[in-house]
């Protein structure tokens, strides 16, 4: 008994010719789909009534006033814009540059900030005192943090290079300083000889996030993670050394008082990924730790305000919208909403 063999498909150039108008259709489809989702998002963000850019340019000079990325539902959505520091829930003026993360002092701000449509590129924007562009440079990553130092001169920021959350363990960053004056920068913190109880870190799998500098432009504080154990150390870093040193375990996103007395910080109180970190502040002479009034958890490097309160952003859970909260240093007192529809915030004193 014969077995007859089995017959192949013949490849003929009509059905090539359909396989392949197969694809362009769900090509078309798939890029028809993300331009809808792309268009319906943007009238998500800018289709509110939030306020609109106009009025006076925005700078880093004059009265008080704090500086943030809006988050209003309207055409002003994730621009710049300032409200008097004395009346922060008050009328916000709208520029229109637009920025991820922001941070100023001393005339000088850096704006993470994503370019271009569905092909983007994520940059840092060093930005004069009338914001304009002073220098752009291309990133490896996510937008994450900035700092710059009370003089002005020393810029740093953070980004992920894979995974998004702080949560979890199974992500890597990477953290620059840039020194204004002279262009000079530090392209990656993991280059630096770090040192903990007197012995040199040798991990290859470092990160380092949330920098803060001190007064004297060359001392900064910042956050390390090794081999994606969970933990998080302090470090005070040298930059002219090129050296970090270990200071204490479980604290994130230093930042330093306006006297350089104290570090605000989140501390990790729960392995929940939903809910894992308190604030606190560090007394760096005493290294005596104070949980703020603020329960909720905050992932976000905060800010102070004035030498008695801190600020942070916290999302409202409608969408992207994020508030301005503030809390005593001190750990009395209760969290205030201070800026609707705000993130980012920026002290311009």
């Amino acid at each position: 008994m014969s077995v007859d063999a089995p017959v192949k498909p013949t490849l003929t150039k009509g059905r090539i010719l359909l396989f392949a108008l197969i694809l362009v259709l769900l090509a078309g489809v798939g890029i028809g789909y993300t331009v809808y989702a792309v268009d319906r998002e943007d009238q998500r963000l800018h289709g509110g009534s939030g306020t609109a850019p106009g009025g006076p340019p925005l700078t880093l000079t004059g009265t008080p006033r704090l500086l943030f990325r809006s988050t209003e539902s309207g055409p002003g959505y994730g621009r710049l814009a300032t409200v008097a520091a004395g009346d922060p829930s008050g009328p916000r003026t709208v520029g229109e540059r637009s920025c991820d993360r922001v941070y100023a002092a001393g005339g000088t701000a850096v704006c993470l900030a994503t370019e271009g449509g569905i092909t983007r590129t994520n940059v840092a924007l060093v930005l004069d005192a009338n914001l304009r562009q002073v220098r752009r440079v291309e990133l490896a990553g996510t937008p994450n943090r900035a700092r710059v130092s009370a003089s002005g001169r020393m810029a740093s920021w953070t980004v992920f290079v894979y995974g998004d959350s702080y949560a979890s363990m199974t992500f890597s960053t990477r953290t620059s300083i840039l020194d204004t004056h002279t262009g000079a920068m530090a392209a990656n913190l993991e280059d630096f000889t770090t040192t903990r109880d007197g012995k040199e870190l040798k991990s290859p799998d470092r990160n380092f996030w949330g920098v803060t500098f001190t007064a004297d432009d060359n001392t900064f504080y910042a956050t390390l993670s090794t081999n994606g154990s969970g933990r998080t150390y302090l470090v005070r870093g040298d930059l002219r050394a090129r050296t970090m040193t270990v200071l204490r375990e479980n604290v994130e996103c230093p930042s330093l008082s306006p006297d350089g007395t104290r570090l605000v910080f989140k501390k990790k109180v729960s392995q929940s990924t939903r809910n894992p970190w308190r604030l606190h502040v560090l007394d760096l002479a005493t290294m005596r730790e104070t949980p703020l009034a603020e329960t909720r958890s905050v992932d976000d490097q905060a800010i102070w305000l004035d030498e008695r309160t801190v600020g942070y952003g916290l999302p409202t859970g409608a969408g992207a919208a994020t508030d301005v909260w503030s809390v005593p240093a001190d750990g009395s007192g209760a969290p205030v909403r201070i800026v609707a529809g705000g993130f980012s915030p920026a002290p311009l004193r």
